[in-house]
């Protein structure tokens, strides 16, 4: 049986409202970087949740404001353009972007994770690109699968995937937990604590920028590569 899908995609833009821009005044360049936000990941995430029939939630404010893949608690929630706001204006922030947004998707994941035990489990696909160089190294990943590997419907879920899509690009690099962790902090894992792992795969797609940055067909057709080993997987 098919899981119940939703994709969502914490990254999708570098957008600032109006009412914060003076932090960022001649920081332009920054905000359009990896650090503002992940390209590719937005058309990406609409392509998956297109294929799979899944409701998408899209977040375009940049992370450089505030970061929605982290706990309300973590030291990199706001950035160091937005860690000066006052108390009050935090909470504002907060109140306006980051809650509403977590909160939708939580939402979302609990209908699905608590239909009866015979229907198939809520499967979670969070989008997300990530820089080719770090610290000036060449990253050796095209494609990451985040999961935590104790959580064995999330481990199966990652194999099929990655079986499927060497099938279609054998030179492909997919890696497990690679570039980041699928334990670190971040938006599945919150769920995680949540929702047993019978009831919830937490999986975070993790796509090379090289791609979504260089060739536009390229990208094109690994982007329809990935949508379809996703919707295979999920199969």
């Amino acid at each position: 049986m098919t899981p119940g899908i939703v994709v969502t995609c914490e990254h999708g833009g570098c957008e600032v409202p109006e009412r914060y821009r003076s932090l960022f005044a001649g920081r332009e360049e920054l905000l359009a970087s990896h650090r503002g936000w992940d390209p590719g990941s937005r058309e990406l995430a609409e392509a998956l949740a297109r294929r799979l029939r899944a409701p998408l939630f899209v977040a375009t404010v940049s992370r450089l404001l505030v970061e929605l893949n982290r706990s309300p608690d973590h030291p990199e929630l706001l950035s160091e353009l937005s860690r000066g706001l006052s108390s009050g204006a935090r909470d504002e922030l907060l109140g306006e972007h980051y809650f509403p947004y977590r909160h939708a998707v939580e939402i979302a994941v609990a209908e699905l994770a608590a239909r009866p035990p015979t229907a198939p489990p809520c499967l979670h696909l969070s989008v997300h690109t990530f820089a080719p160089t770090w610290e000036g190294r060449p990253r050796d990943v095209d494609v990451g699968l985040l999961f935590d590997p104790d959580r064995r419907p999330e481990l199966a879920f990652c194999r099929a995937l990655r079986d499927d899509l060497a099938r279609r690009r054998p030179r492909l690099a997919i890696r497990f937990n690679e570039p980041y962790l699928g334990i670190d902090d971040g938006l599945t894992t919150h769920l995680r604590r949540r929702f047993a792992a019978d009831r919830y795969l937490g999986i975070e797609l993790e796509v090379n920028q090289r791609f979504p940055l260089g060739d536009g067909a390229a990208w094109a057709a690994l982007g329809g590569e990935l949508v379809e080993s996703c919707a295979a997987a999920a199969g």
